[in-house]
């Protein structure tokens, strides 16, 4: 008897109904050779500390680092796992195979893996491995399933990502709570948590310690546009730009000039000094108040703009939360039911590009989108276009992007509707040819002083009709008054008051970008893409992450920003070691994480690593003689 086991009741029948398997039975389901049972999520989870030793249940100073020679794995207390896992555990003594039918991934490989351990399953295993739940995508992935130890190094990563929150988490809270806590409260520190509760408060210390620094603009009216002063930009503001150039350079790879970069950005750098007093601007004001405004250059430059990106699991939540206001891990919950609803892949995915093989089969996801018929008729009646931007296999591991499966969504909530919709109308955009526009900037000046003003004009609006009336994707174009070179005439300069603006708050949007990149601030998706492999937590996990830091009272929601809590700001000034809290370097490890799942680093290093890092965190903070405690 074959032995099929899923990670929840939904897909085991799915699953059940291809492979003939129509009996229900008490736990599973059987037929055609086949019992096909499931899992509720995780079954089993690490032991804990009093597990290991009876000296480890009570929390003590003198008792840490806490480190079993030896991890073991245990059942949750639960009377329904323990019911289910005692009918996994008869069926898969009893096997002739086993097919781990889980999720597609890090965390399925693991909840399957601890359920075989647990069970002392000793058959064969295959896995089942796909990225859509369609009936034909589950028929191919039974017709080449794979050996399971060709997924050893994912089960590796995801048990040194469990060791390392186990290590981190369970010793870290107990020191900083003994320490600074006097058992008023627990301090909840993680490898993950804390960082990500670090980038909050910074940015909250940012905006609560903001200055406003006044500044003045002096605009023109001219034949009724209106034509901006052109300022010089500082050394440091030139500085950041050289920098922005430096980064990207080297994430792909090619060489870079700072000197020649500097040169370059100096010879550009053209305009009067910014007006830094309202007498300056006043004297610039009265000079030009009474003299002619004179066109001195007209540039018109043809553009393209590229379609956006595919979607990616945080870059879906980040778009849901921006354009309906749906929380992250509502988002996921949202996805996760469209991938076991059949009409969307595997929605756990970090990149936003697709491998070669999905290629042949996109004209026929494309037939299957009978609501969009307007939009991809076009599409189907020539070759599809290829793009590098789109179809890489360098980009991609384990999973694509998120994209439709062509199966006709049916019975969808509203929110389910929302997301779907975003899913396939990009699927259908990357298809379109790029958007065509004409910037024009037109260049005044006045007794000396330089004056600009710019627009853009779509001359073929390529993937943009996908979107059209969507005032979230569609920009309105300032088309420009027709100028000739050399005209002059009155104008009306206007210098207004104006006042520096504090960083925004995060959203949870912006704050799961802001984890992808270990809280550095990307807008160029290519580069952010490169980054991806040093961003902290996993894309299926950062709503956990968030969702546990208000659970704590760390954060709290006001309106659609996320603020820290006094809690929350006292729990990051506690904590002194950089380790702890630093987005960078939790970056790096789950780099190391990723590293194991792609066999280029040990995941016996990586814990060996963690055990020291941890030694020399308790080591300090029982070194501290300070009277710092947690209010």
């Amino acid at each position: 008897m074959i032995v099929c086991i899923a990670e929840k009741p939904s897909v085991a029948k799915d699953i059940a109904n291809i492979l003939g398997a129509r009996e229900k039975r008490d736990g599973f389901f059987e037929g055609n050779g086949y019992q096909v049972t499931w899992t509720f999520g995780h079954l089993c989870t690490l032991k804990e500390p009093h597990d290991y030793t009876p000296m480890w249940q009570k929390w003590s100073l003198s008792s840490l680092p806490m480190i079993p020679p030896r991890f073991g794995i245990k059942l949750i207390d639960d009377r329904g796992i323990e019911k289910q896992f005692n009918v996994i555990e008869q069926l898969m003594q009893k096997a002739d195979m086993i097919v781990n039918c889980g999720d597609a991934g890090q965390e399925g490989e693991l909840i399957q893996r601890w359920v075989m351990q647990k069970a002392q399953a000793k058959c064969p295993v295959k896995r089942l491995w796909v990225s859509s739940m369609t009936d034909e995508a589950i028929r191919e992935g039974f017709a080449t399933l794979k050996d399971q130890s060709e997924y050893q190094s994912l089960y590796e990563a995801g048990l040194s990502r469990a060791i390392g929150d186990w290590l981190l988490g369970m010793n870290a809270t107990r020191l900083y709570t003994l320490k600074y806590g006097k058992n008023r409260q627990v301090l909840s520190i993680g490898r993950v948590q804390t960082p990500t509760l670090a980038l909050i408060v910074k940015r909250q210390q940012e905006i609560d310690n903001f200055v406003p620094k006044q500044y003045w603009v002096l605009k023109t009216l001219y034949r009724d546009t209106t034509f901006n002063v052109v300022t010089k930009k500082s050394d440091e503001e030139l500085m950041n730009e050289i920098e922005k150039q430096k980064e990207k350079a080297e994430k792909k790879g090619q060489p870079f000039d700072m000197a020649e970069a500097w040169k370059n950005a100096e010879a550009t750098n053209v305009g009067i000094d910014p007006i830094a007093n309202e007498k300056q601007g006043a004297a610039i004001l009265d000079r030009i108040k009474d003299a002619p405004f004179t066109i001195t250059a007209i540039e018109t430059k043809n553009g393209k703009e590229l379609p956006p990106s595919l979607f990616d699991l945080g870059l879906l939540q980040s778009e849901c939360d921006r354009k309906f206001g749906i929380p992250i891990d509502v988002t996921l919950q949202t996805v996760q039911s469209l991938y076991e609803k059949k009409v969307t892949t595997y929605p756990r995915v970090d990149t936003t590009y697709l491998s070669d093989d999905i290629y042949p089969k996109c004209t026929n996801i494309l037939k299957g989108l009978r609501d969009y018929q307007p939009l991809t008729m076009p599409l189907i009646e020539k070759p599809l276009t290829k793009s590098k931007k789109v179809f890489d296999n360098t980009k991609v591991t384990d999973h694509h992007a998120i994209i439709p499966t062509g199966v006709y969504p049916q019975g969808l909530t509203d929110i389910e509707k929302k997301v779907y919709d975003l899913i396939a109308r990009r699927f259908i955009a990357v298809f379109y040819p790029e958007s065509k526009y004409q910037s024009t900037t037109i260049h005044g000046e006045s007794v000396g002083i330089p004056f600009k003003t710019s627009g853009r004009k779509i001359i073929e609006p390529g993937w943009k009709v996908v979107f059209a009336g969507d005032c979230n994707e569609e920009k309105e174009e300032k088309e420009l008054t027709q100028f000739t070179k050399g005209e002059s005439g009155p104008h009306t300069p206007e210098l207004s008051e104006k006042w520096t603006l504090p960083p925004k708050p995060y959203t949870e949007g912006t704050l799961v970008r802001a984890m992808e990149t270990a809280g550095k601030f990307v807008d160029d998706e290519e580069l952010r893409d490169a980054m991806k492999d040093n961003g902290i937590g996993r894309p299926a996990t950062r709503a956990e992450i968030i969702k546990t830091l208000y659970k704590r009272n760390y954060i709290e929601k006001v309106k659609k920003n996320i603020v820290a809590t006094p809690t929350g700001i006292e729990l990051i000034a506690t904590i002194r070691n950089e380790l702890l809290k630093s987005a960078e370097l939790t970056g790096q490890w789950e780099k190391k994480l990723r590293d194991i799942e792609k066999k280029q680093y040990e995941a016996k290093t990586f814990i060996e690593e963690l055990k020291a890092m941890l030694q020399d965190v308790v080591n300090d903070v029982l070194r501290d003689n300070s009277s710092i405690t947690m209010k």
